[in-house]
């Protein structure tokens, strides 16, 4: 496998370097390059703005019998991109630029223009100091004097505007001193205020705070006392106690009330008494009716049971007990009767 790298090439002993042919090649010969426009510029023919930078194949050749200090001049064509019209421009290695030659004008080009006509100028002026003594002498007097005319003329102006000028620096300084000072007081009350705001909106949240958990305190506390009291101390509470105030009979009342009504009073007659009848003696004459109470209609018949009641030996109930206590005399009753 031959070497890729070739670092020591073989010569023959016979080689002659002078045998090899040199191809011969025109000196104006052309070479194909990408180039960009160095310079912004119009074509002549259509009017085309090329700006700098644009990219162009281009044609490259060396320019003939011009030389600057021994480097070569290169001449550049290229072709507008809208109608075509060949352009020419080459190097210009004297001022480190380019210079347009044909089928184009340079766009922006006044400071370049200024800068030629100075240095023109200058030189022009070296020339004829070179070979005059007395144009020397001449223009540095001239020079001399144009300097302190521009000098007499600056300070005039100097003059002219401080006559101008009231303005008092010192007390603008001083003003804007106070200025300072005031606003920054301002701020310092400003920040003041604001936390002061704060601290008192924060002491009447946590008032407000306390306020509400004392009431919900209070009201667990009632709460707490309510459920504590049983259905049944109503019964053994006291009606006539006169030593408690308005307030708790008041409440006694109410709760006696309610027992009422959801339970009934033990001492109601119309609820049981009409259920209850009383049995005839077997020795009773046949004129007594049976007796009920049903309503208001039931004294008579209750005097004549009593008496009769008392008669057999039996014990009367009074008129005024209770219907459990009818319940238990009917009871007894027939007890008696049965035995």
């Amino acid at each position: 496998m031959s070497e890729r790298k070739v670092l020591n090439k073989y010569y023959p002993p016979d080689f002659d370097p002078s045998k090899i042919p040199k191809l011969k090649l025109p000196k104006d010969r052309q070479y194909v390059v990408r180039l960009m426009a160095p310079f912004n510029m119009r074509c002549k023919t259509c009017g085309e703005y090329i700006y700098k930078g644009k990219k162009f194949n281009a044609r490259k050749e060396t320019v003939q019998n011009e030389l600057y200090m021994g480097l070569p001049i290169f001449r550049f064509y290229i072709k507008c991109t809208r109608c075509l019209a060949e352009i020419t421009f080459k190097t210009d290695p004297e001022n480190t630029d380019y210079a347009m030659e044909h089928g184009a004008t340079r766009n922006f080009q006044a400071e370049k223009l200024l800068e030629e006509e100075e240095k023109k100028i200058v030189q022009e002026r070296e020339e004829e100091e070179l070979n005059n003594p007395m144009k020397v002498l001449e223009n540095r007097t001239r020079d001399s004097k144009m300097e302190m005319e521009v000098l007499e003329n600056l300070q005039e102006l100097k003059d002219l505007n401080q006559r101008q000028a009231q303005v008092d620096f010192e007390g603008m300084l001083d003003q804007y001193k106070e200025m300072e000072k005031r606003q920054r007081e301002r701020e310092q009350e400003e920040d003041e205020r604001e936390t002061k705001e704060m601290l008192e909106r924060a002491l009447v949240k946590r008032l407000r705070d306390s306020d509400s958990e004392e009431e919900t305190e209070s009201a667990k506390d009632e709460g707490r006392k309510h459920t504590a009291d049983k259905p049944t101390d109503i019964l053994t509470t006291d009606g006539n106690a006169g030593s408690q105030g308005s307030s708790s009979v008041g409440i006694k009342k109410q709760k006696v009330e309610s027992w009422e009504r959801s339970v009934g009073g033990l001492g109601a007659k119309g609820v049981l008494g009409s259920l209850v009848v009383r049995k005839k003696p077997a020795h009773a004459s046949p004129r007594q009716a049976p007796v009920t109470q049903t309503g208001s209609g039931a004294a008579k018949p209750e005097s004549s049971t009593a008496s009769a009641s008392a008669s057999n030996g039996q014990p009367v109930t009074s008129q005024n007990g209770s219907s459990l206590s009818l319940l238990g005399a009917y009871t007894d009753s027939d007890d008696s009767n049965s035995d």
